[in-house]
């Protein structure tokens, strides 16, 4: 229910900033920021120490640790991600979108920590079986609750703090700073890890697996934990900063704060500049219910289906095999793979942070989605006809590119200001939840799409259709942003209420 509104005196108003802080912005949001980067370090940790993990697991006397068990390990937080991002709505509306951002950073303290040491109170430590495995992944999964938490709440909340002309350029760092953390975390793994060297894993039947006996017994007891552990640091930072950032605005004003709401709109515009934006919140939430389809179907669709486009066009499972294609050029180390692609994807988004305000959103995710078709069509070429080495890599290069400029942070943009506010909430929980859903459909098809083979072709007809099927993904993407996307460039969170309201009206 919404509560009584404060009363706004005369007084109060004249004690108010009557200009706003910069700096006060920026450093509100470099908190929010601080959620998106550990996104981004949650997700990719793993790539680091599932290896360790393996060895150590394949050591269990009362089970065998085959490669399902291992896939559903390591990829166990991506349950997490689909829980959290779904109730994300519920936190945002209920606790308020700095709480939530608070309660994510929990999670991922308590991941990181119970990552590290899952046997902490339970059992031995350094002895492995089924039931300290139960445990690892029920502490990955509450990591992954927290990424849902804040892949859903940090847009928002930037969003909603921001004024309308940078609010795309702070809403796309968020996106840089999920890339940044990713990059982060292959560094920190390739330092914790030092002198010492990844278990070898031999096979020793179909689906069996045993740990080398030459094996550096540090990496299977010790590396790994490390790696997972390294994420408190930043994780209690987060939570501990996030305690002293303000409340949306937003959320203050539907909750009937509209005192609290206008000291934070002040403090970030200025006093006359908050005292307008305040009465468009008031206007915007007196249009319609909080019921989510008060606005009609398509805006929730229209949220729903760029977050599916988001992972539709491939690029995880793209991402994924890249390392095939540069060893094939002769870079074989890992590490030079990871840092160039994270150098060519931090350096792309810093394209969409510098041109949103200029270009608009619309353009950046049609040149995009344009340009990763044509990389992905490169790729599906290259296994139908001789073409040189170089024709696949900079295919793949061109098509990581256009996805970091455009809907790698554009998507996160448009859902975080396309939504009328008052069901912004849950609307962004149900396209976020939607983007995890297909995260994972896309991720699990992959291998065995790749892998199909045909007469003569053999699997080349899988690597063919593969990208064959995301380049066309990637043209639909380009017609659906064209057609029913609106334009967001310079608008107010309060002037999509309108517009979608306008809409409805008219049918």
């Amino acid at each position: 229910m919404k509560a009584t509104n404060q009363t706004i005196s005369p007084e109060f108003v004249a004690s108010l900033p009557s200009a706003g802080s910069k700096s006060y912005l920026y450093s509100i949001v470099l908190v929010a920021v601080l959620g998106g980067l550990l996104f981004g370090y949650d997700t990719a940790v793993i790539s680091g120490a599932e290896k360790g993990l393996q060895a150590f697991f394949l050591g269990a006397r009362d089970f065998v640790y085959t490669d399902v068990i291992h896939g559903i390990t390591s990829s166990s937080a991506l349950i997490g991600c689909i829980v959290g991002s779904a109730l994300s709505g519920f936190f945002a509306n209920y606790f308020g979108r700095k709480r939530s951002l608070v309660i994510a950073g929990v999670f991922f303290l308590l991941s990181a920590l119970g990552s590290y040491y899952p046997e902490f109170m339970l059992y031995e430590k350094g002895v492995p079986h089924m039931g300290l495995l139960v445990v690892f992944n029920i502490y990955r999964i509450i990591g992954g609750i927290g990424v849902g938490l804040a892949s859903a709440v940090c847009p928002m909340y930037i969003a909603e703090v921001s004024p309308a002309n940078i609010r795309g350029t702070l809403v796309s760092w968020n996106q840089f700073a999920i890339i940044f953390g990713q990059l982060v975390v292959y560094f920190v793994n390739f330092m914790i890890l030092g002198e010492h060297t990844q278990p070898v894993i031999e096979r020793i039947g179909e689906t069996v697996y045993q740990v080398s006996a030459s094996s550096d017994p540090w990496t299977v007891e010790t590396g790994w934990r490390y790696m997972f552990g390294s994420e408190a640091f930043v994780a209690a930072a987060f939570t501990i900063l996030a305690c002293f950032i303000p409340m949306s605005p937003r959320f203050l004003a539907m909750k009937g704060r509209e005192r609290s709401a206008l000291s934070v709109l002040a403090r970030i515009n200025g006093a006359e500049k908050g005292r307008e934006i305040l009465d468009s919140i008031r206007r915007s939430d007196s249009v319609a219910s909080t019921r989510l389809f008060s606005f009609g179907i398509m805006v929730i669709f229209i949220g729903v289906m760029l977050s599916v486009f988001q992972q539709a066009v491939g690029i995880n499972a793209v991402l994924y095999y890249a390392p095939r294609i540069f060893e094939s050029m002769g870079m074989g180390n890992p590490m030079v793979q990871t840092v160039i692609m994270g150098i060519v994807n931090i350096s792309f988004t810093l394209v969409a942070i510098f041109t949103v305000e200029r270009l608009g959103r619309k353009p950046l995710l049609i040149t995009g989605s344009l340009g990763m078709g044509i990389g992905a069509l490169g790729v599906a070429l290259s296994n139908v006809i001789d073409v040189p080495s170089a024709v696949p890599v900079v295919s793949i290069m061109l098509y990581s590119a256009c996805f970091m400029f455009s809907w790698g942070p554009i998507c996160w943009v448009l859902i975080s200001e396309i939504f009328p506010n008052t069901i912004r909430g849950a609307a962004v929980a149900i396209a976020v939840a939607f983007q995890w859903i297909f995260n994972f459909i896309v991720s699990s098809t992959f291998v065995p799409m790749y892998n199909m083979q045909l007469g003569a072709m053999g699997d080349r007809f899988g690597h063919m259709f593969a990208y064959l099927l995301y380049g066309v993904i990637c043209i639909v993407a380009a017609w659906f942003v064209w057609r029913l996307v609106p334009e967001t460039k310079g608008k107010t969170l309060e002037d999509m209420t309108r517009l979608w309201q306008n809409r409805r009206n008219r049918k």
